[in-house]
């Protein structure tokens, strides 16, 4: 069993920064492959950013490529989602979530232990 745990959420104007943290525990964690998932209002859950477990390989959606930057700590733990130059869109409650594969995914489908999410809000 894995339990994800984010924080990190909060709210911020146009143009701020957050970082958001997932921290893990449960079996192991090195060689697993971690995302960040959104979902906005009335829409579906969207990928973020992934990161494959030898941390060498990242993957992220095109509407935050340039702006967010995933990161893992393996001594600690916990893998990282540092945002910048936030906009009104970005606003979602953000999950963290385990991949089954060892190599980055953007398919939800490919991620079987989720948090239980984070709320960011980005204010015009």
């Amino acid at each position: 069993q894995v339990q994800l745990v984010e924080s990190g959420g909060g709210m911020v104007q146009a143009g701020g920064s957050l970082r958001l943290s997932c921290a893990v525990s449960g079996r192991t964690f090195s060689s697993d492959t971690m995302g960040w998932f959104r979902q906005a209002p009335g829409k579906e859950r969207e990928f973020v950013a992934a990161m494959n477990w030898g941390g060498g390989t990242t993957y992220y959606a095109d509407s935050v490529k340039g702006r967010c930057t995933i990161s893992r700590d393996n001594a600690k733990r916990t893998v990282y989602l540092q945002m910048n130059s936030l906009k009104p869109e970005d606003t979602a409650v953000y999950y963290c979530a385990r991949g089954i594969y060892s190599s980055g995914s953007s398919n939800s489908a490919d991620y079987n232990f989720w948090g239980q999410g984070t709320q960011v809000s980005v204010s015009s």
